[in-house]
């Protein structure tokens, strides 16, 4: 039955909006979405914790890397990042110390994802983030002016527009800088009285409007990618104000299986999917790109490398691609073909340099050997034995060169 239209309520009679939750955000920021982990967790914490922080250290260690056999909580608290705990460690020290956090890796190495949960679980919110870019300026990490209110009234401090991360240092919370080396000398420049002063100038206002300090509390978190060194070099007076933490790629089997496993069931849930992964489908992904890592480092041309860069991210992609697929246009099982299709249209990112590559690579590699590479016997539940290739090998090696002839 179509809807009745009514006329429009006044103001006093709208109801105020309904709280978010998943239904009404596409994706909740870390602080929501683990509200109740990080509720119980500020509940059983007795430690010291550093200015106006929302856990100690030690319950932010283990709110990202999960709780282990030897800890004594009474719910479950699971591991969301999976790296090196020494290096989440570093991270959380140097918030706690007055020089800034910078880390750096390559793309899909999930340094943003660790940023968010840092500042989810020191400040309670995530969300004070600049995106850097070519285009960004001084004003998007300072601040800016209500142009109609300035008319108005003249320049204060309600005509003025406060960045995300002014907004941050004015709460005593944690500022994001995604990309910075992907900004100009003068955008970064402008960050080092921020972050060696702890505070920023309003030269338009006089008096005690005319700085804004930061609140204990306050830091920033920036990342970079590695692959852009050079674009803009950070200066080394910027590099001073800067602890670096290297997010290295995930090239341990075990770990990569539980991240894309991870990552993936939390993309799919969006869709109220249940992921139900064949262990024989997630060999052949996670070997897929193993030897397509292998084959680019034993490259010494720039011209025989694949543009992406293969990174652990890239194979939640071909996954989430592969049983959207699946469920939209398939009998909802994960087939190798349609894996093989997902693989190659999410890596042939140039025309023809990809293409011709991945072709190389399909041929000279993968039609040639057990699969796409051989492999140790036993090394997975679904190697075949050697001189044998399984039919899921031989499905998705089909379907791999399927997908690249269409290229052509």
């Amino acid at each position: 039955m179509a809807k009745k239209i009514s006329t429009p309520a006044t103001t006093d009679s709208v109801p105020a909006p309904a709280p978010a939750t998943s239904e009404t955000k596409l994706r909740m920021p870390a602080e929501e979405k683990y509200a109740a982990e990080l509720a119980y967790l500020a509940s059983v914490d007795k430690d010291p914790r550093p200015f106006a922080w929302r856990l100690s250290p030690r319950m932010i260690r283990t709110f990202i890397l999960g709780a282990g056999p030897g800890d004594s909580f009474d719910r479950p608290i699971a591991q969301k990042f999976f790296g090196d705990a020494s290096l989440v460690e570093r991270a959380i020290v140097t918030l706690a110390s007055d020089r800034g956090l910078l880390l750096i890796g390559d793309p899909g190495t999930g340094k943003s994802w660790l940023a968010e949960l840092l500042a989810a679980a020191t400040s309670g919110n995530s969300t004070h983030v600049v995106q850097g870019t070519a285009g960004t300026t001084e004003d998007h990490i300072k601040y800016s002016w209500n142009v109609a209110m300035v008319i108005a009234s003249g320049q204060s401090r309600e005509s003025m527009i406060p960045s995300p991360i002014m907004t941050a240092m004015q709460r005593g919370e944690m500022g994001r800088f995604e990309e910075l080396t992907r900004c100009g000398s003068d955008v970064q420049d402008a960050l080092i009285s921020i972050l060696s002063e702890k505070y920023i100038t309003i030269p338009e206002l006089r008096g005690d409007d005319s700085v804004v300090y930061a609140k204990p509390g306050f830091n920033m978190i920036a990342t970079a990618n590695s692959r852009d060194r050079g674009v803009n070099e950070l200066s080394t007076a910027l590099k001073r104000r800067f602890n670096f933490v290297t997010i290295p790629i995930v090239t341990n089997k075990k770990s990569e299986k539980e991240i894309v496993l991870f990552r993936t069931r939390e993309l799919m849930a969006r869709h109220t999917i249940t992921v139900d992964v064949p262990p024989t489908m997630l060999d052949i992904l996670l070997q897929t790109f193993a030897d397509l890592r292998e084959a680019t480092a034993n490259t010494t041309s720039e011209d025989q490398r694949l543009e992406s860069s293969l990174s652990t991210a890239e194979q939640i992609g071909v996954l989430e691609d592969a049983l959207l697929h699946s469920n939209f246009f398939g009998d909802k099982a994960l087939q190798p073909a349609t894996l093989a299709r997902s693989l190659v249209g999410t890596l042939v990112r140039r025309v023809p340099e990809d293409v011709s590559i991945l072709n190389k690579f399909w041929h000279a590699t993968a039609a040639e050997t057990d699969g796409v590479k051989k492999r140790k016997k036993g090394e997975e539940a679904a190697a075949p034995a050697k001189g044998e290739k399984s039919p899921e090998w031989e499905a998705f090696v089909a379907g791999g060169k399927q997908a690249l002839s269409s290229f052509k």
